[in-house]
């Protein structure tokens, strides 16, 4: 089945990928879009524009390439890890697909909160953590919405904002996946945000790969699936019955992503639906997919099960993952946090 992405869409990620005609052609406006870029940064640097320092320790997830490359289950991780060490965090997030993302307006999200609201990632991640989680189009007000609702929180973890300048961080995460920097070229030519040559204070690459000689490996793992109308039904992705028609469907910023990890878990996949991020479900995608068992990822779950004709449909399975980094990146984390109290 042909992905429902955009035929325009799928042109220029192509056209991102070499130096190529369409490219070239788009170079001269990288030049000016680097130049504003630039411009910006310098205004922040010399104080024209002004950063504000929060009470707290931040840390910022992002990333450089256009799109998804795996903040959320970093985000989830990085939360997991800071609790470990006795910090107590909280979240803020843009809300990405959410209506709050549009508007100049603070949210509080929590594990029940609409994701047509509120967005899709800030729902899952409060839904895994807990934690206290402000979503916002300034995160500047979302973190002090934040820290005056929560007076406990002692360290704010930001999911993207890499180039929210106004906000002032201790800590930035500069995350790629194995797409790289792409053909290394700058919007609209390319697809970096930011110059590659970028520097952050620790790299994270989300990749098959453990052997890297620049950042730490992340690898998103998943074992099982769990029934969408209900989660309390599992099997393990290496037990599906094999007599089952087994699709996949994502609406991810890298979907290719989540059919790889399944078919390296021993999945065969009969049919394949790539579907464009944050997709809302509101068309029903899987009416159409001829299969016994539909695998989705957690964030496409969040929506879809708060859409009654979805969440009771029977084949649709949802794929938890976990972020699995090797080598010791909490620790150095840590180590840069020295002299912030965790209580």
């Amino acid at each position: 089945m042909s992905a429902t992405v955009s035929p325009l869409e799928t042109l220029i990620t192509r056209a991102w990928q070499r130096r190529g005609l369409i490219a070239c052609a788009l170079w001269p406006l990288s030049l000016v879009y680097g130049g504003l870029l630039s411009l910006r940064r310098g205004m922040y640097r010399l104080g024209v524009l002004k950063q504000t320092r929060l009470p707290v320790p931040l840390i910022i997830v992002g990333n450089i390439f256009v799109g998804g490359t795996g903040k959320t289950p970093l985000v989830i991780w990085l939360v997991q890890q800071l609790r470990q060490r006795g910090y107590t965090p909280g979240v803020i997030s843009r809300g990405y697909g959410g209506s709050h993302a549009d508007i100049a307006e603070v949210a509080e999200v929590d594990q029940s909160s609409s994701p047509q609201e509120a967005g899709d990632e800030p729902v899952l991640i409060a839904q895994k953590t807990q934690v206290p989680l402000m979503v916002g189009r300034k995160r500047v007000e979302a973190a002090r919405a934040l820290l005056k609702a929560h007076p406990e929180v002692n360290l704010i973890i930001s999911d993207d904002g890499l180039q929210h300048y106004a906000l002032g961080r201790q800590i930035e995460i500069q995350l790629s996946d194995e797409r790289g920097h792409g053909n290394g070229w700058l919007l609209p030519a390319g697809p970096l945000r930011e110059s590659a040559a970028r520097r952050s204070d620790f790299y994270v690459v989300n990749s098959g790969s453990s052997d890297l000689a620049h950042g730490f490996a992340m690898q998103l793992q998943g074992g099982y699936a769990e029934q969408l109308s209900d989660r309390r039904h599992r099997l393990a992705l290496d037990a599906l019955p094999q007599a089952a028609r087994v699709a996949a469907v994502a609406g991810i910023g890298n979907p290719q992503r989540f059919f790889t990890m399944l078919r390296a878990a021993g999945v065969l996949l009969s049919d394949t639906l790539a579907l464009p991020d944050h997709d809302d479900f509101s068309r029903h995608p899987f009416a159409q997919i001829q299969a016994d068992i539909i695998l989705i990822t957690e964030k496409d779950a969040v929506k879809c099960a708060s859409i009654k004709a979805l969440a009771r449909d029977t084949r649709l399975w949802v794929v938890p993952v976990e972020a699995n980094i090797a080598g010791p990146l909490a620790d150095h984390i840590l180590e840069k946090l020295r002299g912030y109290p965790t209580a």
